[in-house]
């Protein structure tokens, strides 16, 4: 029989956020968007762990040039002390200085529940 872990209750928080942009600089826009945001939010100073548990990235075949980004935050106290405008700012600007091409955010679900939406649970091998 297959292992699998089985956890419940969780209440973690997500944030999902949806891009679109040309789908040609899908791959360009991947690999600045680790370097900037994943890295830079990852290794803050004054943080003794990555404030957040994990970033997936999600393509859709269906739709060339939409990136769906899902983070699981480890308290929504962690996001909110990486969310503060001074770190967003300098991220952003490193970020639009990195990254020439347009790119449209169309999603915030946090924004739309108002940080509601949380992991409850993960069944996982």
């Amino acid at each position: 029989m297959t292992e699998y872990r089985y956890l419940k209750g969780e209440r973690l928080p997500i944030e999902v956020l949806v891009f679109e942009m040309n789908p040609v600089h899908v791959d360009e826009y991947l690999a600045v968007d680790h370097e900037i945001w994943t890295l830079g939010e990852a290794l803050l100073p004054g943080f003794e762990q990555i404030p957040f548990l994990s970033k997936e990235v999600w393509l859709d075949d269906s739709r060339p040039g939409r990136v769906t980004i899902v983070f699981v935050w480890e308290s929504l106290e962690a996001w909110m002390r990486v969310g503060v405008k001074e770190i967003q700012q300098r991220l952003q600007a490193e970020f639009d200085a990195r990254f020439k091409h347009p790119v449209k955010l169309v999603e915030a679900w946090h924004e739309d529940t108002n940080f509601g939406i949380h992991r409850w649970s993960r069944f996982e091998r």
